[in-house]
């Protein structure tokens, strides 16, 4: 999910670059969205993690 976070956020870079900016900024949100759904799901994944069995 890092991965197309990234991969989001490169599209977003490009394309303000070439002045596309209704794409660079969709893409920057998708980018946001999938980066704070990584952390979150890191999070709960850490803290189950840490349970006794």
């Amino acid at each position: 999910m890092l991965g197309w976070a990234v991969t989001f956020l490169v599209i977003a870079i490009v394309a303000g670059i070439f002045g596309f900016t209704g794409v660079a900024g969709a893409a920057t949100n998708i980018a946001w969205i999938l980066f704070v759904l990584f952390l979150i799901l890191f999070v709960v994944s850490l803290v189950m993690g840490k349970r006794p069995g």
